[in-house]
């Protein structure tokens, strides 16, 4: 994979928070920041296929609603703690 140059504008307080951090790693700078980059790219990645996987999934599947999930909640710790609420809305519903 090839490299080319990048330039960006940091202020004063980053770049220095950057720097100083390079020198503890004994790296560069730009070293730093590329992992910074790509690891917030890759969180990013991450997120938007978990966000694409559930509305699939929702697309298809039958959900708890919120009324009978906080009945659920509701009743616990009361002595006659009701059982887990089964799914009540489904995408028919919808």
């Amino acid at each position: 994979m090839g490299t080319s140059p990048y330039s960006i504008r940091l202020d004063d307080e980053l770049r220095q928070s950057l720097e100083r951090e390079a020198e503890i790693e004994d790296r560069s700078p730009a070293q730093l920041a590329v992992r910074a980059i790509r690891s917030m790219l890759d969180a990013k990645a991450a997120k938007r296929t978990a966000i694409d996987n559930a509305l699939a999934r929702a697309e298809e599947d039958a959900f708890i609603s919120a009324e009978a999930m906080n009945a659920w909640i509701d009743s616990w710790d009361t002595g006659h703690e009701s059982p887990a609420p089964k799914p009540d809305i489904t995408p028919d519903d919808a």
